[in-house]
């Protein structure tokens, strides 16, 4: 955004009314079938809400975002860019790894994720200084604007005009405001914690023992002790397997697990696919290998590039052609995913082998990227 459009962008926003009309955050959390009230919290007290959301912030984070300017003999990386450089270090002691895993965290449990951006005297842009969702208040100005009402303890309340800030949403119903997973399907989170608290209250109002002994006759204090003293030469895993007398009638009866209880643990599994769905996130990927075959843990890292992590790069980069950069300069972001390819050796290498063999790259550039210095002579394709 240049300087001119910054400053004449600029509303009076004191003189503004709140009129905005949609559905209102949730701040406070959604009632269930289950009778469990779900919000963000308790969502990633779920293992798998927070493997989910952890998989795909880590790994955006990880892949290099890159300043390119597009024109007529195509496009050239800009590594000293503003914007380039702002990308290194966002904000205060954040590195850009930090920041996309907030921003990830916080558009997949609150649906929106916003950060004001910083410029200098002359209008460059010098940070994006993450603001909480729940310190958020949208409305819409008169003029049709968006803006957002910020009130972070114990600064005074201040209003963003939407090309003042960073917007990411997720999937929106009304063109304004993203919508969580949370919201949308409230009724799988609350089933799983639902289903989560029962175990939990099970292990720590019962307890289950392994058997129980059967005797017909009221045992002295004596013979209890002795009983009891002989039992203890099971106990530990040095006794594992040693064979036990009873004697006097005493007849041993194993306990297991009772098919309610089973049931509830198949139920958890399938809570685990279930919450994996709706973040897109195959179930390999937060080590869930139920239903593993050689075929699907294979291509898991595959779908998750492709379903998973392309979208939300594409929208990330849509989002700082609108914001962040001049639109009239040819700039933006691009966040390369052959980043991927980093933990796969024998794969990346496998692709500069065919780059080289096409006469796409040559045996310089190769190194280049792998981050090594020329080789002499090494220029020519092979044939």
């Amino acid at each position: 955004m240049g300087v001119l459009a910054w400053l004449l962008g600029r509303e009076n926003r004191d003189s503004q009314r709140f009129t905005y009309g949609g559905p209102v955050p949730q701040w406070f959390g959604h009632q269930t079938a289950s009778g469990v009230h779900v919000n963000s919290t308790l969502a990633e007290n779920l293992g798998t809400v927070t493997a989910c959301v952890n998989a795909i912030g880590t790994v955006m984070g990880s892949l290099p975002p890159l300043v390119f300017r597009s024109g007529d003999n195509g496009r050239m990386e800009l590594p000293n860019h503003p914007v380039a450089r702002m990308i290194r270090n966002p904000w205060a002691m954040m590195t850009w790894p930090d920041w996309i895993e907030w921003a990830i965290g916080s558009v997949l449990l609150h649906g929106n994720a916003l950060a004001e951006i910083v410029h200098d005297g002359a209008g460059r842009v010098t940070g994006l200084r993450p603001i909480p969702w729940s310190c958020v208040v949208p409305v819409v100005l008169p003029s049709g604007r968006l803006a957002f009402d910020v009130s972070v303890h114990p600064n005074p309340r201040k209003r963003y005009l939407d090309t003042e800030v960073f917007f990411l949403r997720d999937r929106s119903d009304d063109g304004v405001l993203g919508r969580s997973r949370i919201s949308r399907a409230p009724d799988v989170f609350g089933n799983a914690y639902a289903l989560q608290d029962f175990a939990g209250n099970a292990w720590r109002n019962q307890a289950t023992p392994s058997g129980a002994l059967e005797i017909d006759a009221a045992l002295t204090p004596q013979q209890y002790a002795q009983l009891r003293e002989r039992m203890e030469r099971h106990e530990g895993t040095g006794a594992a397997r040693r064979v036990m007398i009873l004697d006097n009638k005493t007849k041993w009866t194993s306990i297991s697990v009772s098919p309610e209880d089973a049931e509830v643990l198949a139920s958890r599994r399938f809570s685990v696919e279930e919450l994996c769905r709706l973040f897109q996130v195959p179930p390999p990927i937060v080590q869930d290998y139920t239903h593993n075959t050689f075929t699907n843990s294979a291509q898991a890292s595959l779908w998750f590039a492709q379903f998973s992590l392309a979208p939300w790069c594409r929208k990330i980069e849509a989002e700082f052609a609108r914001s962040v950069f001049n639109a009239n300069d040819g700039t933006h972001l691009e966040i390369d995913l052959s980043g991927l390819m980093r933990g796969d050796f024998e794969t990346r290498w496998k692709a500069w082998e065919i780059a080289v063999k096409n006469d796409i790259l040559d045996r310089n550039e190769v190194r280049e990227m792998e981050g090594w210095g020329p080789r002499a002579g090494a220029g020519a394709p092979v044939v």
